[in-house]
């Protein structure tokens, strides 16, 4: 039976900010591993196992970050559909059943995995899916439950009946209680990972929110194919309801069994669980990047671009980056949260960005912003070009600082070197090319009354982009 990895990344993991921004979200982040994201080690997780190409279901937003991660660890024929606008899991889980079924492996299994999760046994991972398939070859709707190692009151809870039959799904305990499901032996971890045929499960979505799955596959049916990216028509999406495959299918089914899964496994869904799950050392401490502690216990301390020293303090979270620095007890996790949600209110854009803004061409750093100035950092990939584009308020100065710029600057075409550079005053439709075969730096000076990145007027661009 084909195995078809489906991997769910539409989240943005608001409660690892200020590493986690929306528009580089944490499953993109490299948090458990020096050389590989979230996303892809859940791809490379799939590698050893008999699959076919992945299904990925990601926010639009993401969709050049995420084909470049998988690209960068060779996963091709990778279908990636762009959610317009999250739904929760029910919705995204049934547009990778559409898109499997489209290429007709409807009787296919769909290995459900979220992105952000991470499994260093992958030969009891292996097992547990072998177990699972046979189960899922008779029409059953696996999830796969961990085995829980602590009371954890941050997870919900499967009990497990005969057969693999599921008992019952429940909600994330209090303390007292989480130490009884743990202390019965009779309850796993909701992982959140499910295997089952594609058909057997919009069977069972029809039959138990039939509204969803009508207003999915009429999002789906009116699709468009662009590049790599699958488009789902973002006004009848809009019209889907919200809602998680667990309530919305796992809970009403009766074909529904749990299968479970004994190795090593943590959803990173907070910098508790990340300091949890990482090595410390002699004082408990996770220190990360540029840090120096001293008389310091039980901290996880990460440094993005400075040093960060920590002098007596106990249980703290202390996460630098180029533009905020986060410090809170670590009992405090989930709360990180409402920060995100002030930063949203008083329209600040700590959430969304990082100093550095990935875009497929290539990547730009803000080193210096005033009232009518702004310093960038830009790089180029080779053989990456930027949009033809113009702009209304702000005028750019150029300056290569390696590698050589072909630039379009109104009607003339001038190749730049190391140390050139070249003016472009407001109005002028200009364009940015790399033709060389190493990364193109160079330093953009930008000037004018406003200097948003809304400011730009685009003629045409290789990557489909209308903003």
């Amino acid at each position: 039976m084909k195995i078809i990895p489906v991997i769910l990344s539409g989240g943005v993991g608001s409660r690892l900010w200020p590493l986690s921004r929306e528009h580089f979200p944490k499953q993109c982040l490299p948090l458990t591993d020096a050389q590989y994201s979230l996303l892809q080690q859940t791809a490379n997780r799939t590698k050893a196992l008999d699959v076919s190409a992945p299904i990925v279901v990601c926010n639009e937003d993401h969709r050049f970050l995420i084909a470049q991660q998988l690209q960068e660890i060779g996963v091709t024929g990778a279908s990636i559909v762009l959610e317009p606008k999250g739904r929760n899991t029910a919705p995204a889980i049934a547009l990778a059943v559409l898109e499997a079924e489209h290429k007709n492996l409807e009787n296919a299994l769909l290995l459900v995995l979220p992105a952000d999760h991470v499994i260093r046994d992958v030969t009891a991972f292996e097992k547990a899916i072998q177990q699972a398939a046979e189960l899922a070859e008779l029409d059953a709707l696996v999830t796969f439950g961990v085995q829980p190692t602590r009371p954890e009151t941050g997870y919900g809870y499967i009990r497990a009946g005969d057969d693999f039959a599921v008992a019952e799904f429940v909600e994330k305990p209090n303390l007292e209680t989480a130490q009884s499901y743990l202390d019965s032996g009779n309850y796993l971890w909701n992982s959140g990972m499910f295997l089952f045929k594609a058909k057997a499960y919009l069977s069972e979505l029809a039959c138990h929110r039939a509204d969803i799955s009508e207003a999915v596959t009429l999002a789906y049916q009116a699709r468009n194919e662009d590049m790599d990216f699958v488009r789902i028509d973002p006004e009848a999406f809009a019209a889907c309801p919200e809602d998680s495959i667990d309530y919305a299918v796992m809970e009403p089914t009766k074909n529904a069994k749990v299968v479970p899964y004994a190795g090593d496994w943590s959803d990173i869904g907070a910098w508790d669980a990340l300091y949890d799950y990482a090595e410390k050392d002699a004082e408990q401490n996770v220190l990360l990047g540029d840090v120096m502690a001293e008389s310091s216990n039980n901290c996880l301390v990460r440094s993005e671009s400075r040093l960060v020293a920590a002098v007596g303090v106990n249980n703290l979270v202390i996460v630098e980056t180029a533009d905020a620095v986060l410090v809170m007890d670590k009992n405090n996790a989930q709360d990180v949260k409402k920060i995100v949600k002030r930063l949203k209110t008083e329209e600040r854009e700590e959430h969304m960005f990082h100093t550095t803004v990935h875009r497929p061409w290539g990547s730009y750093q803000t080193v210096d912003l005033g009232e009518r100035h702004q310093v960038k950092r830009i790089m180029v990939k080779p053989g990456e070009k930027l949009s033809v584009q113009m702009h209304h308020h702000r005028a750019e100065h150029w300056v290569v600082v390696s590698g050589t710029a072909k630039v379009q600057n109104g009607d003339e075409e001038i190749l730049l070197t190391e140390n050139e550079s070249t003016y472009i005053p407001v109005g002028v439709v200009h364009a940015l090319e790399n033709p060389g075969k190493i990364p193109l730096e160079l330093v953009e000076v930008q000037s004018g009354s406003y200097l948003g990145e809304d400011d730009i007027v685009r003629f045409s661009d290789r990557y489909g982009r209308s903003k």
